[in-house]
């Protein structure tokens, strides 16, 4: 009987990353001789459509799971097939099995373990402070401490793990402006009529601050709340002084945010870019997900 499955994603999947592997083996075989070391019984699983994910996650909760992640991106790809898996219709979500929050519009997800497959410092291990080396993710794992976090979903589908970066530069990569409504809660932040030159929706510290730039302040990932930021270009005058352009921040929390764009706006949603071409929502999913920790 198979007690821990350590999951990697593979060309083809949709977690949007690029090359063959995603990443070198080395560490997944390393974690799972840790994990057989310890006497679990460990299937490795290397998945390449949402299919072969969905047919992975299945074995959850009899066993455990491990993420192999070479970009936040694919961690991300895992937990938008478990959230869909586990998330009710809102039709049936009053006789849902699982206890949902009132706040939530899902249960509880099974926990996770990340094992990192790069020597990255800026992806979400590592700002987790959650362990890198393959040994200590496996004991993580099996010894079944858990921290819950909160989780982002949107009107598309998707779900945001760190944060959402709207803006900031164009196609060619130079510094762009935009017209688009922002809204938290009740809260206006851009009503659409003036330029913003980038927004940031954070649930953690990923765009905390673009290019020097502080946009949200100590966003943290079990808060419990969103934080928004837009930043609008202001030109400063004097009498005697050629104008100058200042960056005006306009931040915001609470537990929703709605955007919606006047023009395409291309965006970069944990790590994933894409392109912003109607209204899109975004809502706080409390303590929805969890990892191992030590």
């Amino acid at each position: 009987m198979v007690d821990v499955v350590v999951l990697a994603l593979g060309e083809g999947s949709s977690c949007g990353c690029d090359g063959g592997a995603c990443g070198t083996r080395t560490p997944i075989l390393a974690c799972r001789d840790a994990l057989r070391t310890a006497s679990a019984q460990v299937e490795t699983v290397v998945a390449h459509t949402d299919a072969e994910i969905d047919a992975a996650l299945k074995a959850l909760p009899d066993v455990r799971l491990v993420v192999a992640t070479a970009a936040d991106g694919q961690l991300r790809a895992v937990m938008r097939r478990l959230v869909r898996m586990y998330a009710p219709a809102p039709s049936k979500r009053a006789l849902s099995e699982e206890a949902i929050p009132d706040d939530r519009t899902l249960p509880d997800l099974p926990p996770v373990g990340i094992l990192p497959l790069g020597p990255d410092s800026t992806d979400l291990v590592t700002r987790l402070g959650l362990p890198r080396n393959p040994a200590d993710v496996a004991a993580a794992v099996l010894g079944g401490n858990t921290r819950r976090l909160d989780l982002l979903r949107n009107d598309g589908g998707g779900v945001t793990l760190d944060g959402v970066l709207v803006g900031g530069v164009d196609a060619s990569g130079s510094a762009s402006t935009f017209l688009a409504r922002v809204e938290v809660d009740d809260a206006v932040l851009a009503d659409g009529t003036e330029p913003v030159l980038m927004s940031v929706v954070a649930n953690a510290s990923r765009y905390a601050t673009v290019d020097g730039l502080p946009l949200v302040l100590s966003p943290s990932v079990d808060d419990g709340v969103l934080d928004v930021a837009v930043a609008v270009p202001r030109a400063s005058r004097s009498l005697f002084r050629r104008p100058r352009v200042e960056i005006e921040v306009r931040r915001a929390h609470g537990r929703a945010v709605a955007i919606t764009p006047r023009t395409e706006i291309p965006f970069v949603d944990d790590g994933a870019e894409g392109t912003l071409t109607r209204k899109r929502s975004w809502w706080m999913e409390r303590a929805a997900w969890a990892v191992y920790v030590p």
